[in-house]
């Protein structure tokens, strides 16, 4: 389903006119609730970056939704995959600026000071020189609305349409039985979406820490 089949939808089942400025938000508010309740891994990410040496703070992708692994690529090739810790873990662990080698941990930092959108990772101990890093990460995609097509409604269209109703029926304070009936439907279609995401494309995962759930 593109954005303009899915405009007409919404407009069509809601049986109201809705201003394309009105669409575009229900659209996005669905977009986002989805993005953040799966891990779906069709929508996930490779860059590689650089650890300075001597500085212990990494960068964000500006895309960056939320991690998948981090990994250190040592002097003789090999990945050492950090492991993730709290900002005081790695505080009290290496307080010194100079305690110095290969990264073991990393944690997210928060913003930096230059953009307040912008998140920060921070390593421990700190680089003893220049390391490459590789890392996998969830990102937001582009909107559908702009974009015109995306992942959602080329694969997925029953959470994204369901999920936009419902912002739909609340911006017109639509009954409550109406409500919980959109509610109902984005909900069975997350389960189904959370089947494939955290389910079906997560079962040979080998990090433990990511969301699962079982597959029926």
């Amino acid at each position: 389903m593109n954005y303009a089949e899915l405009k007409t939808n919404i407009s069509a089942i809601c049986e109201n006119p809705f201003s394309d400025s009105e669409l575009a938000l229900f659209v996005q508010q669905a977009e986002q609730k989805i993005y953040n309740a799966v891990q779906i891994q069709n929508l996930r990410k490779n860059v590689t970056g650089v650890l300075s040496a001597n500085n212990k703070y990494l960068a964000t992708p500006t895309d960056f939704l939320s991690v998948y692994s981090v990994a250190v690529v040592n002097t003789n090739g090999t990945y050492e995959y950090l492991l993730n810790k709290d900002v005081n873990f790695i505080r009290q662990a290496y307080p010194a600026p100079t305690d110095l080698g290969l990264p073991k941990y990393y944690a997210i930092f928060g913003p930096n000071s230059n953009d307040d959108t912008e998140l920060t990772f921070i390593v421990g101990p700190t680089p003893d020189q220049a390391y490459a890093v590789e890392l996998h990460y969830f990102y937001y995609p582009e909107s559908i609305v702009t974009a015109g097509n995306s992942w959602l409604g080329d694969n997925f269209d029953s959470a994204l349409l369901n999920g936009s109703l419902i912002e739909a029926i609340r911006f017109l304070k639509g009954e409550a039985d109406m409500v919980a009936l959109y509610d109902k439907m984005f909900n069975e279609s997350m389960a189904l979406l959370k089947q494939l995401g955290d389910g079906k494309q997560r079962q040979d995962s080998y990090r433990s820490g990511q969301a699962r759930v079982p597959v029926r």
